[in-house]
């Protein structure tokens, strides 16, 4: 199953996304479910937010796996939605 993770950053929050950045992406690659993931960017360009795709057998390991990221344990995120997501393109 395909979900896609959808979180918005806490206003002001860039230097807590900068300081857990290498251990997200550490995280990212240990799990070995996310099939496609970026950071979602602001109007001056910083980063503010992620989306991820994850492959996983279902909505509550999605939902395991969006609470063990070291970015939802370092308390960025101010919104995190998951939604089943199908792939139509690419």
């Amino acid at each position: 199953m395909l979900v896609c993770l959808m979180a918005h950053d806490k206003s002001g929050a860039l230097p807590v996304r900068k300081e857990n950045r290498e251990a997200h992406l550490a995280y990212i690659e240990s799990t070995g479910c996310v099939t496609l993931a970026g950071p979602m960017k602001d109007t001056q360009g910083e980063m503010c937010g992620s989306m991820i795709v994850l492959d996983v057998p279902d909505l509550a390991a999605a939902e395991s796996w969006a609470a063990n990221d070291p970015y939802a344990k370092a308390g960025l995120f101010q919104s995190v939605t998951l939604r089943e997501w199908v792939k139509v393109v690419g």
